[in-house]
């Protein structure tokens, strides 16, 4: 692969793609959890069944357009679909800036995608389904063993892989012991942040775990003040992991470089 550098044209570039592949996102997200083809039938309105026209389908700009309204039936359409377009677009930008269009940045990217996906089911269903997280790890692996073959990186790639197993072991082991605290899916969507981020620095793996128990800690607090949630209540912890773990790979370096410095 030619990669393109770090900087604006990588990023308009990404984030035109993830642009697009928010659209696609909407789907798998609204889908999978029904056990519907992402393929057939064709995007169409929920409320009258009308498919919706190419011209219909610009990210973000359309639903603007529209006014947030089908154009045949007038019914409204959810603000979540430019949600998920702009928020992949704004991600996949930052992925450009950050590692331009390399290997490295091929594997962020589809990390990323992936794990918006997961989060925003998760939310909704508290449900990590295991195909979209085998997919999204067998890309990224894919991705991550070319970067490595073409730049030499083989300990790279091997750092990685420790660093996805190792929670996962952890979380196998919560879950084998107390189910009702954490899911299966939190068990595999562990193996797959951390292999994603370990290619990035052991400390990046860290640091994503570490997040996702802060917001998920946060957020829980702050619902259990308002009277939204009580100590049983149930999290979408999912949904944490992969913002953690968005957050790690993004704007993490700040904090690790830190960390680096200290035990040096």
């Amino acid at each position: 692969m030619t990669a393109v550098p770090a900087g604006a044209e990588a990023a308009v570039i990404l984030g035109v793609f993830g642009l697009l592949v928010g659209s696609f996102a909407n789907v798998v997200i609204y889908r999978v959890p029904e056990g519907r083809s992402i393929v057939k039938p064709p995007s169409g309105c929920p409320v009258c069944g009308a498919r919706v026209r190419a011209v219909d389908n610009i990210p973000v700009i359309s639903w603007l357009l529209l006014g947030g309204r089908c154009r045949a039936c007038k019914a409204p359409i959810s603000p979540r679909y430019p949600i998920v377009e702009a928020l992949m677009g704004l991600v996949f930008a930052a992925i450009g800036l950050r590692f331009g269009i390399s290997w490295t940045g091929v594997a962020q990217a589809v990390l990323a995608a992936g794990l918006v996906v997961l989060a925003f089911i998760d939310l909704d269903h508290m449900l990590l389904p295991r195909k979209i997280v085998y997919v999204t790890l067998t890309l990224v692996a894919v991705a991550l063993v070319a970067g490595a073959a073409s730049g030499s990186q083989w300990h790279r790639l091997g750092v990685a892989v420790i660093c996805g197993i190792v929670p996962w072991l952890l979380f196998f082991a919560i879950n084998f012991l107390q189910p009702k605290a954490l899911g299966f899916g939190d068990v595999r969507l562990a193996l797959l942040m951390g292999f994603g981020l370990g290619w990035l620095g052991a400390a990046y793996a860290f640091l994503g775990f570490i997040l996702a128990s802060i917001l998920g800690a946060v957020v829980g607090l702050a619902m259990i003040a308002l009277g939204k949630a009580g100590r049983r209540t149930p999290i979408p912890f999912g949904t944490f992991l992969a913002a953690g773990a968005v957050l790690s790979a993004l704007a993490g370096s700040p904090v690790v470089n830190w960390y680096l410095a200290q035990i040096h």
